[in-house]
């Protein structure tokens, strides 16, 4: 994840003097100096053009489909039709955003809302400001870390909140949470459970964001299907991201300036989620001199867990995180370094454009990713990936068909369940529903104050509940009966890639192997 392109902050500008609003095209230019100037990067060249021409929504919208698509050499004119259409996926979210004036006048309102919310929580904890008494070491502004005020394109969904959702109401119980990391860095996160749990011990699920742009409310859609279907769940933002602190007071760094976090942190997050009255969350205790913050002591919602069923849930460098994490205790990992288990708790896992392969560095933009703990397939692991990725660009020419599944080989060699898709014209924002973004469709429309349909959100909330019920569901609970059904449903096969090969492998509860290397051809039961 990566600052607001200018586009981005610049059709946001534009939308808010359309309803009639306040344009100041600066003040909102300080959630990143660099927009003010000119992009010219591709991406800001490409993703411009359906928010003021049209273009790839028409694209998309008036060239059928054609079932050949994948099966064409490149380059051809076929080819090139086939990617035109494929590629403009890329433009319905934020076109589709932009024409709506009841999304764009909520998020704007939203925006105010939570920027008052997080300077009235500055004003009752100054030592969480950078320059109030006490003095802080935090780096805690407006600004740092990237998304703190959870404004504008850092809202995510903007329906999915207490003001205007009856879910809080009517479904859940949600508690803010405060607590130390182990480097005595404060992190900001939810707790979540079914309103009326009935005294039954519920699976458990943590869910970790990306990095930089990527706040806790992002990923709430997820939170939300996950407590429908019965689950107690845990929110938060890593060091570095949205409400946490920028640093530790000894300065150690988070998000991508030291990767480290979505592992160690994780760590963290699931010993607070495990902690309870008895086994208060130790690092509270080691780090409470450090700021007069009144940290959480201990899960509030411990009693509802099944401590024998945890699954976690991560998106980009969260998928990173998800994918060391299940590793530890392994042959070949790292022991568990947790403090609330003596061994590995975690027991599921699904990666959204992140799950790792073994070996790998991680490299890239990252330099510090190459000190990454190993990987080793541990527990049955599901990665969802994207077309486009982070930088979305057009192919040229047709890429390797097995070029994402290098994970998929390597649980599947170590005999691990594993089951790995591709979602057909999508980003690596399909997961974290950032306003305006580039990205398949996640709010075609508003109905009753909440955002229905979609392309890439619906698929990656129904395989991922599929996969998660498969293996943490017990009989009786809901989505155990017909967790392998859904897994081998065909229903969204027209949204598997069909550049990229998707595969699984994995047994059903009946003992049969479930084994299929190329979903869109289709395999026999």
């Amino acid at each position: 994840m990566r600052s607001t392109p200018a586009f981005v902050i610049l059709a946001l500008s534009a939308a808010l003097a359309a309803c009639g609003g306040s344009s100041d095209s600066n003040a909102i230019a300080t959630q990143n100096p660099e927009a003010a100037k000119e992009d010219t990067s591709p991406l800001a060249a490409l993703s411009a053009i359906p928010l003021v021409g049209g273009v790839l929504g028409d694209v998309a919208g008036g060239v059928p489909d054609d079932p050949k698509c994948g099966s064409y050499t490149s380059p051809s004119a076929e080819f090139a039709a086939c990617e035109a259409k494929n590629f403009a996926r890329i433009s319905e979210a934020p076109r589709e955003e932009l024409s709506n004036p009841i999304f764009v006048q909520r998020l704007l309102e939203l925006g105010l809302a939570n920027t008052a919310d997080y300077m009235t929580r500055g004003l009752s904890d100054p030592s969480r400001l950078l320059l109030s008494p006490p003095m802080s070491v935090s780096l805690n502004t407006p600004f740092t870390p990237l998304c703190a005020t959870y404004a504008l394109p850092c809202s995510g969904d903007p329906f999915r909140y207490p003001d205007i959702d009856p879910f809080y109401k009517n479904e859940a119980v949600v508690e803010k949470i405060d607590f130390y990391d182990r480097d005595c860095a404060r992190l900001s996160g939810r707790v979540w459970r079914p309103i009326n749990s009935n005294g039954k011990l519920l699976p458990t699920v943590v869910i970790e964001n990306g990095s930089v742009q990527a706040p806790e409310p992002l990923y709430w859609w997820m939170a939300q299907a996950l407590v429908r279907s019965g689950y107690a769940v845990m929110t938060f933002d890593p060091r570095g991201q949205g409400r946490s602190d920028q640093q530790t007071p000894a300065f150690g760094q988070g998000t991508n300036i030291n990767p480290a976090v979505f592992w160690e942190g994780l760590v963290d997050a699931i010993d607070f989620f495990r902690s309870t009255p008895e086994q208060p969350y130790p690092h509270n205790a080691t780090c409470q001199a450090s700021y007069p913050t009144a940290v959480t002591a201990f899960n509030p919602q411990y009693a509802v867990q099944d401590k024998d069923r945890l699954g976690i849930v991560g998106h980009s460098l969260g998928g990173t995180g998800v994918s060391v994490v299940q590793s530890y205790g392994a042959t070949g990992a790292d022991p568990w370094p947790g403090l609330m288990d003596a061994e590995n708790p975690v027991d599921a896992v699904v990666a959204w454009d992140g799950l790792a392969t073994p070996g790998a560095d991680g490299g890239g933009f990252i330099p510090s990713m190459s000190e990454r703990p190993p990987v080793v397939p541990r527990v049955p692991s599901m990665g969802q990936n994207s077309e486009y990725g982070l930088a979305p660009m057009p192919n040229l020419q047709a890429p390797d068909p097995a070029e994402k599944l290098g994970p998929f080989r390597a649980w599947q060699a170590a005999s691990v369940p594993v089951y790995e898709f591709t979602i057909r014209g999508s980003t690596h924002y399909e997961w974290s529903l950032i306003p305006l973004f580039p990205a398949t469709s996640w709010c075609p429309e508003v109905v009753d104050n909440k955002c229905v349909g979609g392309w890439g959100r619906p698929m990656a909330e129904f395989f991922s509940m599929a996969w998660l019920d498969r293996w943490l569901k017990r009989s009786g609970e809901a989505g155990f009966s017909d967790a392998d059904a859904r897994l081998q449903s065909q229903s969204f096969n027209e949204r598997l890639s069909f550049y990229s090969r998707s595969a699984r492998d994995y047994p059903a509860k009946s003992g049969q192997r479930v084994h299929c290397e190329n979903l869109l051809e289709g395999c026999a039961p």
